[in-house]
């Protein structure tokens, strides 16, 4: 135990920038703290910070051993949680890592879930980069689209459409499309992939992108600045049936082509499968299959 407490002491150390801040996390006085850092070095043979008067900085050293650390201190919290779960309902801190854009479905659904599971705790990582679950701390991350990577486990969430949309101003000053030829006389707003910087296709049954031959006014890597654009008569949109329900709803945005068939997404929930799953993820993976998108 000597060896957790000190290494314990080491990450909120880390963490907190300071002996002093970690010491009051821990509980303990400064000068137990900065003991149990020093014998780890010790141990160790090398430092693991530099110090200075007020703050501490990782060496290279103890960047790497943090990164360690933090995994095994995580599966250390979960095998507790997990044992704590035999007699206690499920608690402790969830980290989840999601799309900026999840924040439209996602957080309608949260209230029923704390209500349910009043002792768990929500961590969220809003980023539309693909992160590394392990490696972030991550208990798990919901993404859409393919799904390349085979160390994770993934279980499927729900299906959303694609819609054309734009402003009921812009589509009198220019023409509402009958057919799919009449959008070549409209302006695009892109989607551009954060991760790869490419354009996000229209795809359409029988056309591999709609929107190859229009004029395009605008690219943008953020959906919510899509929407935004779209709503203000700057072009045509394409965008998910989830971020422009409200708009359409409240007849701010009108669908175009309504009648022709749409490309469907799907997005899912990915874990480690080589980690169990803790109590808290196993009831939230639970909720989120029933509540979101219908249960589709």
């Amino acid at each position: 135990m000597d060896s957790i407490s000190a290494l314990l002491a080491f990450v909120r150390t880390a963490e907190a920038g300071s002996i002093v801040g970690a010491a009051r996390v821990l509980g303990l006085s400064a000068s137990a703290v900065g003991k149990r850092i020093a014998r780890l070095e010790q141990e160790l043979g090398t430092r693991l910070f530099q110090r200075t008067t007020r703050r501490v900085h990782l060496t290279d050293e103890g960047e790497l051993l943090l990164q360690r650390c933090r995994r095994a201190l995580d599966e250390l919290s979960e095998a507790q949680a997990d044992l704590a779960q035999r007699q206690h309902a499920p608690s402790g801190l969830l980290r989840i890592g999601l799309p900026t854009i999840g924040y439209r479905f996602l957080l309608p659904v949260l209230p029923g879930f704390q209500q349910r599971y009043p002792q768990v705790q929500m961590e969220l990582d809003f980023n539309d980069r693909l992160v590394d679950v392990v490696n972030e701390g991550l208990d798990a991350v919901i993404r859409s689209g393919m799904l390349a990577d085979s160390s994770l486990v993934a279980r499927r969430l729900g299906t959303f459409r694609f819609l054309i949309c734009a402003s009921p101003q812009y589509l009198q000053a220019r023409g509402t499309p009958q057919r799919l030829a009449d959008l070549q006389r409209l302006a695009a707003i892109r989607f551009r992939f954060p991760t790869s910087g490419k354009l996000q296709p229209w795809n359409l049954p029988g056309h591999a992108d709609a929107a190859a031959g229009m004029t395009t006014c605008m690219t943008c890597n953020n959906m919510e600045a899509l929407l935004s654009a779209t709503i203000g008569g700057m072009g045509v949109g394409w965008m998910p049936d989830f971020l422009v329900a409200t708009a359409l709803a409240d007849g701010r945005l009108q669908e175009v082509l309504p009648a022709l068939p749409r490309q469907h997404g799907q997005f899912s929930l990915l874990w480690p499968g080589n980690r169990q799953p803790s109590a808290r993820l196993r009831v939230f993976i639970d909720y989120l299959v029933e509540h979101l998108f219908n249960g589709k």
